[in-house]
């Protein structure tokens, strides 16, 4: 190990340095010297930064807590206290506090002289081993291991061998019983008994406790769940309600606009009426020899009669019909003998219908006009 720079150093300081060194494992001195001046050469308080930085768990820079009230019991060596930071390895805490079980942890002083007949005679013993299995967890450690380092700074215990019982009690992990020094496995069973008989109570509280929020929340879960099913069933009726009125909107402007188209159709044929009208040539009169008589038999029995020129294109016919009230808006117009259809509109047969003498009409005829209009 390299000797530390020493030009402004105290002796105490030396040696503190050093013992970080050891502690910590870290090579670089100068960075060791660093972390200890940033501490005030606090050598536990920098030594357990460093533990709680590689742990990943926040720096602790409070001073270590009071010394713990004492329970009023008949033995004096019980205590309790609530566990600060640094505490013994989190899962076994999590699962304490889970399993609402007490946990026993025993701290292992390596050089001390009563450590060894304490793990042999007492810790190794049947009905020790046969107590610690059936009612608690267990969790041990040596003081020179940095996590035992960590957890004696917490527990600030007086000798060894060290045995602390902890419990969640009042929601809190808390130190209610330490045993110091050595003792043998009959006292030790009814230590541990008795700090256990003394504080079952606060488990069996928190059982009831935890089971009744462990209701209550399922409860609340099921209250939530069939406020949830109703709000869906709610919404889905709201959908259902927005979709039919926009059916129905969808509806009524398909009505609306079928209605302006069918009044748009109507204005426009009325205007084709009349300006068919408008265009007709006048009509013969009764004493030209060049003049038809026709009599027209509409489909809703009445009858109309006019004057056409023999010169004139069927079409004329057509158009007369056509401007009308009483047509309909489509149709053809018949002769009976021959029965036939004359040709009044252009067709690819007939692009230009022809005249009534081409269609071979006489001075005087009955046309009858069928309706096409739904055909």
């Amino acid at each position: 190990m390299a000797a530390p720079e020493e030009r402004d150093l105290t002796q105490e300081q030396t040696e503190k340095l050093l013992q970080f060194q050891d502690l910590t494992g870290i090579e670089s001195m100068d960075q060791c010297r660093h972390t200890l001046e940033q501490h005030n050469w606090n050598i536990e308080a920098a030594v357990q930064d460093r533990l709680n930085e590689q742990e990943g768990v926040p720096s602790v820079f409070n001073p270590p807590p009071s010394r713990p009230l004492q329970v009023n019991t008949a033995d004096h060596r019980i205590y309790s206290y609530v566990v600060s930071r640094p505490q013994p390895r989190a899962r076994a805490l999590n699962d304490a506090k889970r399993e609402l079980r007490f946990l026993l942890v025993y701290l292992h002083g390596d050089d001390h002289q009563d450590s060894d007949e304490f793990c042999r005679n007492t810790l190794c013993a049947p009905e020790v081993i046969s107590l610690i299995n059936t009612r608690m967890l267990f969790w041990a450690c040596s003081t020179n291991k940095p996590e035992g380092y960590r957890v004696s700074q917490a527990l600030r215990e007086n000798t060894y061998p060290f045995l602390a019982m902890i419990m969640l009690k009042d929601r809190r992990m808390t130190v209610v019983g330490r045993l110091e020094g050595l003792i043998q496995p009959d006292d030790l069973i009814n230590q541990l008994t008795f700090i256990m008989d003394a504080n079952q109570t606060y488990l069996v509280s928190e059982r009831l406790e935890r089971e009744e929020r462990n209701q209550t929340q399922v409860l609340r879960q099921q209250q939530d769940e069939a406020y949830l099913a109703s709000l869906r069933a709610d919404q889905e009726k709201e959908r259902k309600k927005r979709e039919e009125r926009e059916r129905k909107r969808r509806k009524e402007e398909e009505v609306q606009q079928q209605k302006l188209a069918e009044e748009r159709r109507r204005q426009n044929l009325q205007e084709e009426k009349e300006r068919k009208l408008e265009c007709l040539p006048p009509e013969p009169s009764a004493d030209d020899p060049e003049s038809v008589k026709i009599i027209f038999k509409l489909p809703n029995d009445t009858r109309v009669e006019r004057r056409f020129h023999f010169s004139q294109s069927l079409t004329v016919i057509h158009d007369f019909l056509f401007s009308l009230k009483e047509s309909p808006e489509k149709f053809q117009i018949e002769a009976n003998f021959p029965r036939r259809v004359l040709p009044c509109v252009p067709s690819e047969e007939w692009p230009n219908p022809p005249t009534l003498q081409e269609a071979g009409l006489s001075h005087t005829e009955v046309l009858f006009v069928q309706d096409l209009t739904d055909e």
